[in-house]
């Protein structure tokens, strides 16, 4: 009995402890504090040195919650990625994910050698672990401080934090195996790397693809849907390790090919994994901050700062503007993605492999990690939304998001059913403006169901549901948003709506339902600011486009980059005439009466 009640406590604590995590996050978010960061101090604070005293070593049940929770994480990112939307910074991204890691690595080590005084290999060791950046740490402070990134800086570093975790893994391993055996090739390490990546690969994409055929063409009950699709995540990451290769690749790989096909039930899927992972975090990071003694960190707190200044300071800097000199990202780009190298889970992680295998020094590897985190996370993560503001490459997220209710519907995977309030405020109620791939289908309103044409007009306080791909649900969101009031003097100088200047015409056109040529409907919103102006553009300068009136809002590396979108008012058919305009328009009128007469 006394075994089975020390069952029992065990499932006790552990679910307190967690839901410590949970509830604990409510207070991160009122004062900004990264949320990973406080579940790190709810593992130390239950730990042996800590006010909850419980005796925790166990390496090897942290290195399998540590790889499941990963590769959920990883999948989770995967299946939330739009493939057209990192396809034109995949090769950045690519570059940052395997040089980038390697310089990071190659700087951090000198450091490491003299700050720890530890030879070569354990330097370089050091320099692996801490080397790749966290996709849950990058993009859950991204969210929590309101931030909307520029659409080719968020997709380069969302495609990075994706990538780099294989590779950096991949290194630290080749490393353990080397301080481990005492000596290695440069043939056996380009074999392990082509063997890991390839593999890795090919799995991930046979497995994503088994993994929708499976979805939409076996009838599961309903609710089994996302379980089986977590379960199988799992599976891909399993089958890769065993057969030596890069189950991290292959999970991520699969989640990208899954989120960009059509299946069944993808939205109660994205919703469990959302939960699933949000509860692996925590986890994880609980079971770590039990892993940390803070008697043995002291030891060790002040070179360990040492290197992760450097990295931060140093090597990521250096790193990032080597590897995006190729490409066209501006100083200010280069700068934040430098900065936004966020440290989490994943050095944590890797460095509780060498304590995994037994490695001298083992501790010491895992303490460095533990302290980089938890300076990136006050540091880095607490400015990440001024550095973005002050840097230009995002803007803030003014409005919040109406409650968005997606059914999917039995029998096809092209449409499903979105649900909104109308909101008296709303685009759609007070401009009437609905995308073109969107139908209206019945409306909610006193407890009744009625077609649109019934309900018509639409008024706030009813509910609409609409056709819509699955894929496009949430670029709905801002049709029926309480548009926010304007504070400047003349409403129509700044535009309803703020897009970057990469957005094309076609898709503007597509969204607002605006008449464009075919010829131009491939021009971004910068090339039509660049052919139409006749002067280099300044803000504020406007350009008309069908009914909609196109108004410069940022100005970078003499190109418009963020437009703002001035659109019809209710009683208006044409958009408000520019002075320039306006001028044209009373010559012509004048000509037009002389030549009359």
């Amino acid at each position: 009995m006394a075994l089975l009640d020390g069952v029992s406590l065990a499932i006790l604590l552990g679910a307190v402890l967690v839901m410590a995590g949970i509830l604990s996050s409510l207070l991160a978010l009122r004062f900004g504090a990264p949320l990973l960061l406080v579940f790190l101090i709810v593992g130390m604070l239950a730990g042996d040195s800590g006010p909850g005293g419980i005796q925790f070593d166990d390496v090897r049940t942290t290195y399998l919650v540590g790889s499941v929770a990963l590769a959920l994480i990883l999948f989770d990112g995967g299946l939330k990625t739009r493939f057209q939307s990192i396809r034109a910074v995949l090769a950045p991204s690519m570059v940052l994910a395997t040089i980038g890691v390697l310089l990071t690595a190659l700087v951090t080590a000198p450091v490491a050698k003299y700050a720890l005084d530890l030879n070569w290999a354990e330097s370089l060791l050091v320099g692996a672990v801490v080397a790749s950046t966290d996709a849950a740490a990058v993009f859950l402070l991204v969210h929590t401080q309101g931030l909307r990134l520029r659409p080719r800086v968020g997709a380069t570093l969302e495609a990075e934090s994706g990538t780099n975790d294989p590779f950096a893994i991949f290194l630290t391993l080749m490393l353990v195996e080397f301080i481990s055996i005492g000596q290695t090739t440069a043939g056996h390490v380009a074999m392990e790397f082509f063997q890991e990546a390839v593999l890795g690969t090919i799995m991930g994409v046979i497995g994503g693809r088994l993994v929708v055929i499976a979805l939409n063409q076996v009838a599961l009950p309903q609710g089994l849907h996302a379980p089986f699709v977590t379960t199988a995540a799992l599976v891909i990451f399993g089958a890769a390790q065993i057969v030596h290769a890069s189950g991290f690749l292959a999970v991520y790989l699969a989640g990208i090919i899954i989120g960009n096909r059509p299946t069944r039930a993808h939205n109660s899927v994205v919703t469990f994994l959302d939960a699933a992972t949000w509860l692996a975090q925590i986890v994880m990071f609980v079971l770590l901050g039990l892993l940390v003694s803070p008697n043995r960190l002291l030891g060790s707190i002040g070179p360990a700062v040492v290197v992760a200044l450097s990295l931060m300071l140093l090597a990521r800097p250096i790193a990032v503007f080597l590897c995006l000199a190729p490409f066209r990202f501006n100083w200010r780009e280069k700068v934040f993605i430098a900065w936004t190298g966020l440290r989490g889970a994943v050095a944590i992680f890797l460095a509780s492999i060498p304590m995994l295998v037994g490695l001298s020094k083992a501790y010491l590897y895992f303490d460095v990690a533990f302290v980089v985190v938890i300076i990136s996370l006050l540091l880095q993560g607490w400015t990440l939304g001024p550095a973005a503001r002050r840097l230009h490459v995002a803007l803030p997220r003014v409005d919040r998001g109406p409650r968005r209710v997606e059914l999917d519907l039995p029998g096809q995977l092209e449409q499903q059913l979105v649900g909104y309030p109308v909101r008296s405020n709303s685009l759609f109620f007070r401009r009437g403006l609905i995308p073109s791939w969107s139908k209206p289908t019945l409306v909610i309103r006193d407890e009744r169901i009625l077609s649109p044409i019934e309900a018509d007009p639409i008024a706030p306080g009813d509910y609409l549901y609409l056709l819509a791909p699955p894929e496009r649900a949430e670029a709905l969101d801002r049709f029926f948003v309480d548009m926010p009031p304007s504070t400047a003097p003349d409403p129509h100088l700044l535009g309803d709506f703020m897009v970057s200047g990469e957005h094309t015409l076609g898709e503007l056109a597509e969204i607002y339902g605006v008449t464009v040529d075919g010829d131009q409907a491939k021009l971004t919103l910068a090339d039509y600011f660049d052919i139409h102006l006749h002067h280099a553009p300044k803000e504020g300068a406007e350009l008309t486009l069908d009914t909609i009136v196109l108004v410069a809002r940022n100005i970078g590396g003499g190109r418009v980059n963020v437009i703002g979108l001035r659109l019809p008012e209710d009683d208006e058919k044409v958009p408000q005439l520019t002075r320039a305009q306006a001028f044209r328009k009373k010559l012509a009128e004048i000509w037009s009466s002389v030549a009359g007469v």
